[in-house]
């Protein structure tokens, strides 16, 4: 059998050795691509990547230290151009939309066949995105989170000061926790002005009661927390 002259570099981290054994035999069998390295963890991934230049990293999603979402996003600050397919042993709909979001070029289960993983290496190889119907599923179940909720979700440092407020902290202790400037403790909330005054406000206790019953009104509305 003829060896492609332009073979495709991959690399592999995954914390399972099983597992990312079974998958460096896989691609190793496939003449059109070039295993090129492996780890066990993101923090290593990181350290390859940026040695060996590969075209497509497979990165299980989950890892010790710094996850694969983790390891893309990196990545992607420094510049590196490599494209990432992402393999997960189960799918947790705003990891996988988040992980699509930051640039992954796909996302299969480890259920997924040899092939049905090589193939998308190539796809990814050729700029074509893949999803496992586990995958899809995901998707469309965030999406439609996602399109069902009236107000824009809340990022996490935002979510994390509403709850915040929710339990009764004041402005400067959110914003110490946080390090942020208590003046500028606003820009790290949504543009709804009741969002907004929940983490701002430093009024009498009278003022924050009603201030954290509106902070868990809202975060019960989005489908978090007791009703207040």
């Amino acid at each position: 059998m003829s060896v492609p002259k332009n073979r495709i570099r991959v690399l592999i981290a995954d914390d399972h050795p099983l597992y990312r054994t079974g998958l460096v035999d896989t691609v190793k069998r496939r003449p059109e691509l070039e295993l090129v390295g492996e780890a066990e963890d993101g923090a290593a991934a990181l350290e390859e990547i940026r040695g060996l230049s590969p075209d497509i990293c497979v990165l299980d999603v989950k890892m010790p230290g710094l996850g694969g979402v983790e390891v893309l996003r990196t990545l992607d600050r420094e510049g590196v151009e490599a494209r990432v397919l992402f393999v997960s042993a189960y799918f947790d709909s705003d990891v996988v939309y988040g992980a699509l979001g930051s640039g992954a070029s796909g996302d299969l289960s480890k259920d997924s066949t040899a092939d049905e993983i090589c193939d998308a290496i190539v796809a990814a190889a050729q700029g074509r995105t893949t999803l496992g119907t586990d995958v899809q599923a995901a998707v469309a179940q965030e999406i439609r989170r996602r399109s069902g909720d009236h107000e824009r979700l809340l990022t996490p440092r935002e979510d994390e000061i509403l709850r915040m407020t929710a339990d009764g902290m004041s402005a400067p202790d959110i914003a110490r926790e946080h390090g942020l400037d208590e003046r500028l403790l606003g820009n790290a909330l949504p543009d709804d002005p009741t969002e907004r005054r929940l983490a701002r406000d430093d009024r009498p206790a009278r003022v924050h009661d009603h201030e954290r019953h509106s902070a868990r009104r809202i975060l019960h509305r989005r489908g978090v927390g007791e009703a207040p």
